[in-house]
């Protein structure tokens, strides 16, 4: 069985298989008011850069097993798949819908790598 530390000679703890967050409270509430204002002024319209913003802060402020993240999508990418998902909305009466949280966090996951 392996433990998530490792002690190194001088009994500090290992960065190595650690993992772990570290943004803190004033950037996510910075970030989140901006893609809130950007929501806002656009009448909904710039959506998908709100959300590419606050997740690649997000996904950059995190390690797991010692790796860091990094989030390589782009709100253009995100707004052609935004308004494919919205005329599947319309056309099925809402019932689409159900699935768009899913499709978002698979857009997410695939956009989403180790950093090198």
């Amino acid at each position: 069985m392996s433990t998530a530390f490792n002690i190194n000679i001088n009994g500090l703890e290992s960065q190595e298989g650690r993992s772990y967050f570290d943004g803190n409270i004033l950037q996510y509430m910075g970030w989140s008011i901006l893609g809130w204002l950007v929501t806002a002024c656009t009448l909904g319209i710039c959506y998908p850069l709100a959300v590419v913003m606050i997740y690649k802060w997000k996904t950059e402020h995190t390690v797991i097993g010692g790796r860091r993240l990094y989030f390589d999508g782009t709100a253009i990418q995100l707004f052609g798949t935004w308004i494919k998902w919205w005329l599947l909305c319309a056309v099925t009466l809402g019932i689409y819908s159900f699935w768009l949280v899913i499709k978002l966090e698979q857009w997410k996951t695939k956009h989403t790598h180790f950093a090198r």
